[in-house]
């Protein structure tokens, strides 16, 4: 049975006022398709159009051509725009941008007072949500003295809380250190696999989309490869001339082939030790 789609963009384009008044083209007639309950990772350097494409997906940005459909709903329908946005919920790159209350569990609950949620609920949604991301102990402690990592943890529980079906990361561990980065995947990781919701992470870093369902890779405003990881980071010389990295792990063995050995294809590093190990142990 084929997955239900819960995002579509059909033809989708968009442009910004430049100088002079000139109107710059940033993304190009896009076509691409999200299914419920899958993860997805949107690859791209800066000015490729990846991060407009994720504020187009909860209509915090509207489409200058094309139509784009969440859960069916157009995003251009005014009416349902705050809908949209409940169920399409954004975590952005700067954590300390996102805190607004005085203790994290008071910023768990920004949300649910805007939507105005029942007080005996909200106490229960806001529970419910520090659980799923770890940060039930530091429920009346004050933000600013988190990690990084730790107040994208929040922001993610501020979204949860909120019941939305797709949680978009938008260079959500840009600023934050090697920890912070695999605490915030992790976690996006288990709620996509144990909670059933669609995550949609829009990064830089080829390492968060290994083990993705699907990977979309923007350059110029416009989808230049999209597939399975181990399709898309196997295209090394294509992903290069994007200006586009790869996983160490792949680079490495591509650059292993390169030397004359032959080894399979793998995204994981255990998984390429113990071939490089079964090599060397046949030599």
């Amino acid at each position: 049975m084929k997955p239900e789609n819960l995002l579509t963009f059909s033809d989708v384009t968009f442009s910004y006022d430049g100088e002079e008044g000139q109107r710059v083209k940033v993304l190009k007639g896009v076509d691409l398709s999200i299914a419920k309950g899958s993860f997805v990772s949107v690859l791209g350097h800066n000015g490729s159009g990846k991060s407009t494409l994720a504020k187009l997906m909860n209509a915090l940005l509207l489409p200058e051509g094309g139509k784009i459909l969440v859960s069916g709903v157009d995003t251009k329908d005014g009416e349902m725009i705050w809908e949209i946005r409940r169920h399409v919920g954004m975590v952005f790159q700067n954590p300390d941008n996102q805190i607004v209350g005085a203790t994290v569990e008071d910023d768990v609950a920004f949300g649910l007072e805007n939507m105005g949620v029942d007080p005996k609920e909200m106490r229960n949604r806001i529970d419910e949500a520090l659980l799923s991301v770890g940060m039930e102990k530091y429920a009346l402690a004050q933000p600013y003295r988190l990690s990084g990592g730790q107040k994208q943890r929040v922001a993610i529980a501020g979204i949860m809380a909120m019941r939305p079906s797709v949680i978009i990361l938008d260079e959500a561990t840009a600023m934050l250190d090697p920890q912070g980065r695999q605490e915030v995947m992790h976690l996006a990781r288990r709620l996509n696999r144990e909670e059933g919701i669609t995550v949609v992470n829009i990064t830089h870093f080829p390492e968060e989309a290994i083990d993705s369902d699907r990977v979309i890779v923007m350059e110029n405003g416009e989808v230049l490869m999209e597939g399975h990881p181990a399709e898309v980071f196997s295209q090394v010389d294509r992903l290069q001339q994007a200006g586009l990295d790869v996983p160490f792990v792949v680079r490495v063995r591509h650059e292993l082939i390169a030397k004359g050995y032959d080894l399979p294809f793998e995204l994981h590093q255990e998984e390429l030790v113990e071939h490089l190990c079964r090599l060397l142990l046949t030599r």
